[in-house]
């Protein structure tokens, strides 16, 4: 069979008479429609499964937690400015880019990289990335559940002394002690009510990585009940997890506003907003303002996992990606401008009634989920409400990010496993329950009383700016520069009907490539040595444990690259002229549509 690739002027459906379908593959009818690829793969019920599910897993904690901060840190609203171009820069295009891979290959994170097969380290890589995201992000849904369980109670546990967890340096109020949190911890030796309940009854912390100490049982059947919710939300694929989302995307937003409309009505919350916004220009001199805005897009738009490949996989070949990747951006930004408002209308209050200033309780990750925030919550009328509802928003903001990304691993494994494998001949269930219970198990050395070190490595090493930098920098590239920028706007002419704006193949090839690797070795360069709370430094065995976890997945594509060069018959020139060796799949753009002008031929 011989297909003809044309630049996309005018689309034709085309289908050889002499040729006979493969039993596993559609040929195009013409209809917009009809699935591409394998027959018996799903598809969203409605296109809004599909946006909802990206905005589920794309909008999650750091939207909440990670960028408030960074604005205030880097000149307020003048963050914006680096934010915004980075967004249009890197983000929009990789965005792009991963959904309308997924859509137009319809394969998971790994088998879409078919497209160039000497590459196929890529999705491998995406896949060990994402494991491990899957494996420590859900700690923090364990932790927010925990706190969910104990706000029920009048007066919150965290937010008095007096409790078994307590010691003799507990103090509720450091307004009346001295003049900010800082002076008080390192003079006076005195610890808040909600700094106990978080270090010495939620994570029970031991004295550093290499003091394992025991297993919280609360915590055990918190991290089950957990694993257990994402199981029953996925199993059944995308017809399940696109219903449920419903849910976990809209819900999170409803309490946003609620919180914002209480926060607002504070004392001190017009300072905080005033704190988070007023700009500093200086700040836009500095390079570090740049890493941050680059490195913030990255993790908020959750790019390089093979999670949002794995979504576009289940779109209709004929589906709008191109609209879609925008606007799903718009409201992924707009998230973390909005809950900017939300977190510092609270944290102004906060400081107001300490008496502190706002950069004193400024938190940023973990520390403004379950420190700062616990404890504005706490110094709120009806307290318990306003701490079930943040928790509940937190739970289930998470929880959506949590299940779609196991979603997109568990997609990439059911591509990559040979059908008659022993996993491949298995139900979908029993692959996801295999899974589940994988991630559980490495799971229960973070509920220990060394287990905060243990998810702080993995934080920082495995699912790091550094580590989705380096993929995001190789996708552009493979696309590019190795199966053709502009070959690859045809195929999204093929899908979409008209081809893009040429300002994403400019990103693609120029742009995104030389901002991924400015960023990557500014992260090198000023490479620090990890450590908690600003005092335990990790061990020497410690960083070389995180390098590992790090360059489990950087590795993957060189090594890949390495592994097929050495295996190929023939010089590179021959195996770059040759066809795809059995089993890889060829784009199905040739079985798809034709265009009016030719620019190649595949023989297949």
């Amino acid at each position: 069979m011989v297909f003809l690739l044309y630049r996309p002027y005018t689309l034709l459906p085309y289908t050889n008479p002499t040729a006979k379908p493969t039993p596993h593959r559609r040929l195009s009818t013409g209809d917009p429609n009809t699935e591409l690829g394998h027959s018996e793969r799903q598809t969203w019920s409605r296109q809004m499964d599909f946006i909802m599910s990206c905005v589920g897993f794309a909008v999650g904690l750091g939207n909440v937690w990670r960028f408030p901060y960074l604005c205030f840190k880097n000149g307020g609203g003048v963050f914006l400015i680096p934010y915004v171009l980075m967004v249009f820069v890197g983000g929009v295009p990789v965005f792009f880019l991963e959904i309308a891979l997924g859509q137009f290959m319809k394969q998971g994170g790994v088998a879409t990289w078919n497209i160039a097969p000497l590459f196929k380290g890529l999705g491998l890589a995406s896949m060990v990335i994402v494991f491990f995201c899957n494996t420590y992000y859900i700690m923090v849904l364990v932790w927010g559940l925990y706190f969910l369980a104990h706000s029920f109670t009048s007066p919150l546990p965290w937010a008095t002394c007096g409790h078994e967890w307590n010691t003799v340096n507990c103090t509720t109020n450091f307004s009346r002690v001295c003049f900010n949190q800082s002076l008080c911890l390192e003079h006076t030796g005195l610890r808040s009510s909600v700094m106990e309940f978080w270090e010495r009854k939620v994570l029970r912390l031991s004295g550093g990585l290499d003091e394992v100490g025991d297993i919280s049982g609360y915590m055990v059947l918190c991290l089950l009940a957990t694993w257990v919710i994402v199981y029953f939300c996925i199993w059944k694929g995308v017809k399940s997890a696109g219903k449920v989302v419903y849910f976990t995307a809209v819900f999170p937003y409803l309490v946003l506003v609620v919180l914002f409309v209480h926060g607002v009505s504070l004392p001190g919350a017009l300072n905080g907003i005033i704190y988070y916004l007023k700009p500093n220009w200086s700040k836009l001199s500095e390079a570090q303002v740049w890493i941050d805005a680059a490195t913030q897009i990255f993790f908020s738009y959750a790019i390089g996992l093979g999670a949002l490949t794995a979504l576009g996989s289940y779109n209709r070949f004929n589906n709008n990606c191109y609209q879609d990747a925008f606007i799903l951006a718009l409201i992924n930004s707009g998230t973390s401008f909005f809950a900017g408002f939300v977190v510092f209308s609270v944290l102004g209050f906060m400081a107001a009634e300490q008496g502190v200033d706002i950069s004193n309780v400024a938190e940023s990750g973990p520390g403004l989920a379950f420190i700062a925030y616990p404890k504005a919550v706490s110094l709120m009328p009806l307290a318990p409400l306003w701490a079930v509802l943040f928790f509940l928003m937190l739970l289930v903001l998470g929880l959506d990010s949590q299940f779609v990304g196991v979603e997109g691993f568990i997609t990439g494994i059911m591509d990559m496993l040979p059908p008659k494998s022993f996993l491949g001949s298995q139900r979908r269930e029993v692959v996801v329950a295999i899974c589940c219970f994988t991630c559980f198990t490495i799971d229960l050395s973070m509920v220990t009383q060394g287990g905060m070190y243990v998810f702080q490595l993995f934080d920082y090493y495995s699912a790091s700016g550094i580590t989705l930098l380096w993929q995001a920098f190789w996708e552009c590239v493979v696309v590019a520069w190795v199966y053709g920028a502009d070959r690859f706007m045809d195929n999204v002419a093929c899908m979409i009907g008209y081809r893009p704006l040429p300002y994403m193949k400019w990103c693609w090839s120029y742009f995104t490539p030389v901002v991924c690797m400015a960023v990557f070795l500014f992260h090198v360069v000023n490479y620090k040595r990890l450590v908690y709370n600003a005092v335990y430094v990790y061990p020497w065995w410690g960083e070389v444990l995180g390098w590992f976890l790090a360059l489990s997945s950087m590795l993957c594509i060189p090594l890949t690259v390495l592994y097929k060069l050495l295996h190929c018959k023939g010089t590179l020139m021959e195996v770059r002229l040759s066809r795809a060796p059995e089993g890889e799949q060829r784009p199905p753009v040739a079985n798809q549509c034709v265009f009016v002008r030719k620019i190649s031929i595949f023989k297949m």
